[in-house]
């Protein structure tokens, strides 16, 4: 089980970015993730007319490394680690490791 998902609401804790937060949109096989709204780069994009793609310069997201984000905690309004546990009914569930509080039920 990852300890990040897609769609969860992550803080970035060092970088240019710094406190900016964002959804996950995408979770990378080699360590990086894509956090909405941020990391955003430049890109000149040539028309591709067969795919209705036109040309100019458009803003891009970039990945992060995940060593470079938290997930956001509600409760605390902080960025927060998180933990794995195992329930007693054999579910292994996500919690933050500030207030043990679950992240998904």
């Amino acid at each position: 089980m990852r300890k990040l998902k897609k769609g969860d609401e992550v803080v970035v804790i060092a970088g240019r970015d710094k406190g900016r937060r964002g959804a996950v949109l995408q979770m990378q096989d080699d360590g990086r993730v894509l956090v909405e709204g941020v990391n955003v780069r430049k890109k000149h994009q040539k028309p591709n007319p067969q795919r209705q793609i036109q040309g100019g310069i458009i803003d891009k997201e970039m990945p992060l490394d995940i060593s470079n984000i938290a997930l956001w905690n509600p409760a605390t309004q902080k960025a927060d680690r998180v933990g794995i546990r195992t329930l007693g009914d054999g579910r292994r569930v996500r919690f933050f490791k500030s207030n043990k509080e679950v992240v998904d039920a």
